[in-house]
């Protein structure tokens, strides 16, 4: 079971679950969610990190526009309140966040220094952004929507980064991934990997385009450019 802690900023507080490891010390890893606020998916996702041997912590980014957002992929409504939480969101304010939540999660006893990152969709452009603008030591993105316009911060990254693209993303088409393939897969940190006949969102479990096999291939990936990554 996780717990809830609080981060301060100088913007004001907002939550985050974290799920510990058996170990004392671990490394630890930002959880970044998507547009559908830290809801289950994404807690077990970070419990997930926890039982492979990580501290992970998953903060509530849309603590600006509403704290303690919560739905599902499951209903037309849930989808219409994810989609404006999504347009409303300040990707600049949600870096910030992050970067509050690594230094935060740095400074837990149970931490043995080292914070890595993983966002999902929105937290997919995110986990880039966090490689290319925090001090994050490892970042994995899933098919991240609208890397395709930041593909010139990629020149300030000096840390590892993962990329999951679904090559059939109905949020990320053929052009954009042709934008990011051709200006990132050359570059000395960065690892991309594509998923033929994947949409968005095949590694969420429950959800539509939900597809295990690459779902467990993604995650053996994410959890081996951890370890080599985070130690």
């Amino acid at each position: 079971m996780g717990e809830r802690t609080t981060i301060t900023t100088k913007d004001g507080s907002f939550s985050a679950y974290v799920a510990r490891p058996q170990a004392a010390s671990a490394p630890a890893v930002v959880v970044i969610q998507e547009i559908f606020g830290v809801n289950q998916v994404m807690r077990d996702i970070t419990d997930g990190l926890a039982a492979q041997g990580y501290l992970a912590i998953c903060p509530d980014l849309f603590w600006r526009i509403e704290p303690g957002i919560d739905i599902t992929d499951q209903s037309e409504a849930e989808w219409k309140r994810a989609f404006e939480l999504f347009n409303a969101f300040d990707v600049d304010a949600g870096v910030k966040d992050i970067a509050a939540t690594i230094a935060e999660i740095r400074k837990d006893p149970g931490c043995s220094g080292k914070v890595g990152a993983v966002g999902f969709c929105l937290g997919g452009l995110l986990a880039f952004l966090t490689a290319t603008r925090t001090d994050a030591d490892a970042a994995v993105s899933y098919y991240g929507v609208g890397i395709e316009g930041r593909v010139a911060e990629a020149e300030k990254l000096a840390r590892p980064l993962l990329l999951h693209i679904a090559e059939e993303d109905q949020f990320v088409p053929k052009e954009a991934q042709k934008v990011i393939l051709q200006a990132l897969k050359d570059h000395p940190n960065i690892e991309i990997h594509t998923y033929p006949g994947r949409d968005h969102a095949f590694a969420r479990v429950g959800g539509e385009h939900y597809n295990e096999a690459d779902a467990r291939l993604a995650g053996g990936r994410t959890l081996q450019f951890f370890k080599k990554t985070l130690g």
